[in-house]
């Protein structure tokens, strides 16, 4: 099983001004082939916070998906902060200035223009880094050290995001197996279940339990859903060979304890 990072740069998310919409996407964007999200960060555009976190995700050697602050003004500091966090120069990368160049000239920009020259900016990335194929405006993200950097708008990172799994990762998908068993639990403290998830986590190497609490909702027709836990146990690889057996166990015990269990959770 291969896990990935995400880190959602900017101080429109963490303020309010901009709804996130890269969480949920990559989330399904991995799971949907077989993948994972290990761990999600979102960080605010200060440069030397994000020196600091940068350096520590690289050492963390896992595939990293990078949002925001690639862009050519004084607020986008990615690109910069990744070359430090390296202890890299940044280079201007010769395959994405063409690109640029092209956007001006739609524009109406001279390539001698004050705004081409701000706007190559944006080809400037560590040394030794590869290019990311933006399809909807062709002005490039870069990726080093299987670190994915991609500008913050989601019409633009999400199918940079799918050619990077398509092209690095493909071989990977859908690999392990994947287990899970599910059932709502009402009139019951989480308490009175903690032992079981501990019982079968000691006695079944490899499977995990989870207890998720709700309060409980009303559906659009009207169907009230009482206070519940969604309780279960999950399997990746081998140990998905053993999970029918734990929670042939499970439900035994939970019935023991006189659980009102509901089997086909909605």
């Amino acid at each position: 099983m291969i896990y990935f990072n995400l880190i959602i740069i900017g101080d429109e998310i963490l303020h309010g001004s901009r709804i996130d919409k890269h969480f949920a996407f990559f989330k399904h964007l991995l799971e949907s082939r077989g993948l994972r999200l290990n761990q999600v960060q979102y960080l605010p555009d200060n440069y030397t916070f994000l020196v600091k976190q940068l350096r520590r995700s690289f050492s963390d050697g896992l595939p990293t998906f990078v949002t925001g602050g690639i862009g050519s003004t004084p607020d986008d500091h990615t690109r910069q902060a990744a070359a430090e966090a390296l202890s890299l120069p940044i280079e201007r990368h010769a395959g994405a200035v063409p690109f640029i160049e092209e956007t001006s000239l739609k524009r109406g920009d001279a390539l001698d223009s004050a705004s081409h020259q701000q706007r190559l900016l944006m080809a400037d990335f560590p040394e030794g880094s590869d290019l990311i194929p933006n399809p909807y405006n062709k002005i490039a993200g870069f990726s080093i050290r299987e670190h994915y950097f991609f500008p913050g708008f989601p019409v633009m990172a999400h199918p940079m995001a799918e050619w990077v799994v398509e092209t690095y990762y493909a071989d990977r998908f859908n690999t392990v197996d994947n287990a899970q068993r599910t059932v709502w639990i009402f009139r019951m403290p989480e308490s009175h279940v903690a032992p079981i998830m501990r019982n079968i986590e000691a006695g079944y190497e490899g499977i995990r339990s989870f207890s998720l609490p709700s309060v409980g909702w009303s559906t659009e027709d009207g169907e009230v859903i009482p206070p519940h836990i969604e309780f279960g146990i999950k399997a990746v690889g081998e140990a998905c060979s053993r999970i029918d057996e734990a929670w042939e166990i499970v439900l035994k015990r939970l019935d023991d304890i006189g659980a009102v269990v509901q089997h086909h959770a909605p």
